[in-house]
């Protein structure tokens, strides 16, 4: 198993970074907001805060279009939302996460993570992708701290 994080400081509360997540969530013009590789999100089924709803997304890795549909697995307001993408994504990713720490008053840390199902080989083979995604993940913790921090919500 491969497990990617990436963590940032963000000087607001768990709660304002909890809300503009699911907000960035909302739908295309909100998700494309949070990223320029993000290319559309719809809800086939429930809402971003809600245990067992469903998304469709399209976004750019490593230079390459990718399409699939997740499912909220767990969400616990202001600190954790999980989430798998389905078959066949689920194969190699069998779960995500992001979670909220509070540090002191107005300050957390957030941090994403990805898991990835494969071994050494692919570790090796696979090493331009996942250092793209790597560097996606670190790009989307940057843009949520500076969505965050640049506006009073």
């Amino acid at each position: 198993m491969i497990t990617l994080e990436d963590s940032i400081k963000i000087q607001t509360t768990p709660e304002k970074v909890f809300n503009r997540l699911t907000h960035l969530f909302r739908g295309k013009e909100d998700y494309q907001s949070w990223h320029p590789d993000h290319v559309d999100l719809r809800w086939i089924r429930g809402e971003p805060s809600e245990d067992g709803s469903i998304a469709y997304c399209e976004e750019y890795l490593h230079g390459d279009m990718h399409k699939f549909k997740f499912l909220i697995t767990k969400v616990v307001p202001n600190r954790v939302i999980e989430w798998r993408p389905l078959f066949p994504w689920s194969i190699f990713m069998p779960r995500n996460a992001f979670v909220i720490e509070p540090k002191g008053e107005k300050s957390c840390i957030f941090t994403a993570t990805i898991c990835l199902r494969a071994g050494p080989l692919f570790k090796k083979l696979g090493r331009n992708r996942l250092e793209a995604v790597k560097k996606h993940m670190k790009e989307e913790g940057e843009n949520l701290k500076r969505l965050l921090e640049n506006r009073d919500d």
